[in-house]
């Protein structure tokens, strides 16, 4: 129960690896609160793990600041984990980095980008507030080696990893920890864009060979969310069976 007692927020949770992440962080106990675009799923991710459930357009500074300040009221301002985990994905694939549109591209960094930015700034005094506060970033290994034709994704995850490092610097004083994890490929509802023989090379190419799930990397975040996480603020995990090393 690494996270008895302390209060979880958790944004992307309706589906894929969100979902996965929030019954995992249930299990070791947190006061769940999970977010998303999607309505009628993140309720439903809710009702399961037992979480309250607020919606949230990571794209929409406004509706992540009535996040924010429904976090607030639930929890008397102390917050002592954020996951964010909600994120542009679908649907972006195969696309040379010269035929990718101007439209799109803006897209995926205002939510993937610009949104962890704001959710972090959003939250930052609660995660103070509470004298051990985490954040985990949901990175990705391809910012690690460049997956070709996903440049707007990519591009977008090497920024969550800078990010990472820096607000580490900005919110260590406080000992408030951030870290992220950079995980391969996982068998989501967020990865049906990707070939078949992607997934295959991962899986056959990975210091363990063999596919990956989202429960193989759930319990690295819950661990990156406990009290005892601190020493290792800043650093970026590529949870993914070593097919890319840090």
């Amino acid at each position: 129960m690494l996270l008895r007692n302390r209060t979880i927020l958790l944004t992307g949770a309706a589906r894929g690896l969100g979902a996965v992440i929030a019954g995992t962080l249930a299990e070791h106990g947190a006061n769940l609160i999970v977010a998303d675009v999607s309505e009628d799923d993140g309720r439903a991710t809710a009702e399961r793990v037992g979480a309250r459930f607020v919606a949230v357009d990571l794209g929409d500074p406004d509706s992540i600041g009535r996040l924010a300040g429904t976090v607030r009221e639930n929890t008397g301002g102390t917050l002592h984990g954020l996951v964010n985990n909600a994120a542009i994905a679908t649907g972006i694939g195969g696309v040379p980095f010269d035929e990718i549109e101007i439209d799109s591209w803006d897209l995926v960094q205002r939510v993937n980008v610009r949104g962890t930015w704001l959710m972090t700034r959003a939250v930052a005094s609660m995660l103070r507030a509470s004298g051990s506060g985490r954040v985990v970033n949901v990175a990705s290994d391809t910012a690690l080696w460049g997956a070709p034709n996903l440049m707007s994704y990519v591009a977008s995850k090497g920024a969550v990893i800078s990010m990472t490092r820096s607000l580490a610097r900005e919110l260590g004083p406080d000992q408030v920890g951030v870290t992220a994890i950079a995980p391969g490929i996982l068998a989501t509802q967020s990865t049906d864009y990707v070939p078949q023989e992607r997934h295959d090379a991962y899986a056959n190419g990975s210091a363990v060979p063999g596919s990956q799930t989202p429960r193989d990397v759930t319990d690295v975040v819950a661990f990156l969310l406990s009290e005892g996480a601190l020493t290792l603020t800043g650093q970026i995990l590529p949870v993914n069976k070593g097919f890319v090393f840090a």
